[in-house]
């Protein structure tokens, strides 16, 4: 099983026993070069960043990362551009690899994206993992001027458009939402013929979409108790959406993104999901695999909202679970 590391540039994750929420960190404090130096000497395989341009001012904002739509970010958080911060990173870094966790697609121009993360590609040696989501705050679509009714099929036909400029000499385009003709994009990815293409999704609309567009699934596990098997009605979906447009799934993987922390063991009682013991984290990570999961990001909990302590935590976590973890084979997709 591949460890992805969620990074501090949107904030430090606390919880209670229901929900997660971002404490705020200025930016001064997020420290993402050192911390993405230290995970690539540890031996995370990837680090993962979150996406907003702006964030809207009610926090009642139903937030699909929670299981109660409770909004996870506060007011006014401090939240470093993912384009930049790979771009950064890139060049401080040589093997762990990048993504944004997950890109909101539908309110940039699909060239753009391409374009930036072609770039992106070329500048980290072929180490770029795509992803793309819908996103969920009206308030940020309409500053934004975008359409926030259609976005699901809007990121579905901006995944389309990316493939066609990273691959194609020429990109001619004329779908429901875009009309493109007769433009070059250079350059093309390292990778090919693409980089790797994760949809963030926890619905069945999400689901199918990946079947139909992408190379894995990627939803959240951020419930204090999440079952590693709560999604499964979505890997069927996956299933049958690519039986229904013939696709071959071969190299379809899901990926999860989490909360935890290794810490001291529970012995008594109810135990957050992937908290506890090593061993006990480790018993977790195997019931993940167990449902399919190839990669995990993990989100640490850092109760104290010091950027000291998560490297602490990327530590000590490093030590004691990556190695196993490592070891551990995914269940295969069918």
């Amino acid at each position: 099983m591949d460890i992805g590391l969620a990074m501090s540039t949107h904030g430090l994750l606390a919880r209670d026993e229901r929900d997660f929420f971002l404490q705020r960190l200025e930016a001064d404090a997020m420290r993402p070069i050192e911390l993405a130096q230290l995970a690539e000497r540890l031996g995370y395989h990837s680090l993962w960043f979150s996406d907003h341009v702006c964030m809207g001012r009610d926090l009642g904002a139903k937030h699909t990362a929670n299981e109660s739509g409770t909004r996870a970010y506060p007011e006014r958080p401090v939240m470093l551009d993912v384009v930049a911060t790979i771009g950064a990173l890139a060049a401080v870094t040589e093997r762990v690899r990048l993504a944004p966790s997950v890109l909101i697609a539908p309110y940039r121009h699909p060239l753009t994206i391409a374009h930036q993360f072609a770039t992106l590609d070329v500048l980290s040696g072929g180490r770029l993992i795509m992803t793309a989501g819908s996103g969920w705050d009206p308030e940020e679509f309409a500053a934004l001027g975008a359409d926030f009714e259609h976005r699901g099929a809007v990121t579905e036909e901006q995944i389309e458009i990316w493939k066609h400029a990273w691959t194609a000499p020429w990109l001619d385009w004329h779908g429901r939402f875009y009309e493109i003709t007769d433009v070059s994009l250079e350059p093309k990815p390292v990778q090919k013929p693409h980089p790797p293409i994760v949809f963030g999704a926890v619905t069945e609309a999400g689901a199918r979409r990946a079947a139909r567009t992408s190379d894995g699934l990627y939803p959240m596990f951020l419930d204090a108790y999440a079952d590693p098997g709560r999604f499964d009605p979505l890997r069927e979906v996956v299933l049958r959406e690519a039986e229904r447009v013939s696709r071959d799934l071969s190299g379809f993987r899901l990926y999860g993104f989490a909360s935890g922390l290794v810490a001291d063991p529970v012995a008594d009682g109810p135990r957050r999901t992937l908290t506890g013991s090593a061993d006990q984290v480790l018993g977790d990570l195997e019931r993940f695999a167990a449902h399919g999961y190839s990669h995990l990001t993990m989100h640490f909990e850092v109760a104290s909202g010091s950027i000291e302590e998560l490297f602490e935590i990327v530590e000590r976590f490093a030590a004691e679970v990556l190695p196993a973890a490592a070891a551990l084979q995914a269940a295969p997709l069918q």
